[in-house]
């Protein structure tokens, strides 16, 4: 790294950085983060890089953040970062505030024929030529003071972004995808405000709740409701408080008396101390929930062996068809995609997934469609040892 590195750990020296920031059209952004023991990450650092400088910004010492918070927000600027979902859920906890435009370099150069989920290690030097060496992936970053390598390697992580950045759109415009990836940013960025992080509707983010039975799911949500508050008014992490299995696990088997919640197993006895009462209540409430507000459960049930068949049909369309455009196919759709297409086509449902909107359903959900209804045939071509799709009428 040639440029001289800014470290910056006063609010003046923030406010001046961030002045000099807003000037250009589009900012290189990393963070991090500690998260092991608070109920939000503590931000640690923040990382930026623009053509001309880079900086590492240190949170703590700089107190209020105000003004990088609104350099962030200005959508003038577009904000560079890799693999940063992680990045913009922490901005967003943090300030409230939805970082757009973004451009996320990994998802780019998904779209553009390098893999899915490459490392930015691994994205550089394959576009720059430079190989970062990774020596600090354990850093304590809440240790202070940081050394002049730890500042040194976290800049790394910004400081090539904006090569990459530049290599990616032009690929993706000779492509004609650039459109295409726009739709997934506002994706990205729409995640944030979508509810689905809100207290009651976390419940759904604990795996295995669509096993449950209605009334046992409104259980769930309810004690998961309460396990975010107290995690939040402790600031630890929820799973301190009790982790996702137990919850699942007392939704499925639900105690009746405090004697049969502090048996059950894995739920630690001083958090039954602490809060039985609390969970009770819970469980009470979710209880007394009527049948028309219970959370409506995905009937799951195990794929017939013809469908199942369908979907290795269609995985094999959606491999050949992802080969000709030189983009992964889970990109496209996963099989739990497939899965639910032909699920809810049987059962003449409308389908929101991904693979039928936007440019999914342009490159490849209309084909699978049309595989499905017989309009499209595979057979092997002996020459090419690919898969051919033939359509009704043509030979």
């Amino acid at each position: 790294m040639t440029q001289p590195i800014r470290y910056i750990t006063d609010p003046q020296a923030l406010g001046e950085l961030c002045l000099h920031l807003h000037r250009s059209p589009r900012l290189a952004v990393d963070t991090e983060f500690v998260g092991e023991d608070t109920f939000v990450p503590r931000l640690e650092l923040v990382q930026v890089a623009t053509a001309e400088l880079s900086a590492v910004i240190d949170v703590p010492a700089t107190g209020s953040l105000d003004a990088l918070w609104e350099l962030l927000s200005d959508g003038r600027i577009e904000k560079v970062v890799h693999a940063g979902r992680q990045d913009l859920e922490l901005v967003y906890a943090h300030a409230k505030q939805v970082l757009s435009p973004v451009f996320d370099t990994q998802m780019a150069a998904a779209m553009v024929g390098y893999g899915t989920q490459i490392s930015y290690a691994q994205l550089v030097e394959r576009v720059v030529g430079t190989k970062i060496a990774k020596s600090h992936t354990l850093t304590n970053w809440s240790y202070r003071p940081l050394t002049e390598e730890q500042l040194a390697y976290a800049l790394e992580d910004v400081h090539y972004l904006l090569p990459v950045h530049d290599h990616l759109v032009q690929r993706l415009q000779s492509m004609g995808r650039h459109v295409w990836m726009q739709e997934e940013f506002a994706r990205l960025t729409g995640s944030l405000t979508d509810g689905s992080r809100e207290p009651r509707q976390r419940y759904q983010k604990i795996k295995g709740w669509e096993g449950l039975k209605p009334q046992a799911a409104a259980v769930l949500r309810e004690l998961v409701a309460w396990r975010d508050e107290e995690a939040r008014r402790r600031n630890v992490p929820r799973g301190r408080i009790v982790r996702d299995e137990v919850l699942l696990q007392l939704a499925r088997h639900i105690p009746k008396t405090p004697a049969a919640l502090r048996s059950t197993r894995g739920l630690n006895g001083s958090e039954v101390e602490r809060n039985g009462a609390a969970m009770m209540e819970a469980i009470r409430r979710g209880l007394a929930v009527p049948p028309g507000e219970w959370p409506d459960v995905p009937k799951t049930r195990r794929p017939e062996p013809e469908s199942i068949g369908q979907v290795e049909l269609l995985q094999a369309v959606l491999k050949a068809r992802a080969a000709e455009l030189n983009i992964a196919p889970t990109l496209l759709a996963t099989a739990a995609d497939l899965q639910a297409v032909i699920d809810m086509r049987s059962a003449g449902q409308a389908t929101d997934v991904p693979l039928l909107q936007g440019w999914r359903r342009e490159l490849a959900g209309h084909l699978l469609l049309e595989v499905l209804d017989g309009k499209v045939s595979l057979s092997i071509d002996p020459k090419a040892g690919r898969v051919k799709l033939t359509r009704s009428g043509e030979t």
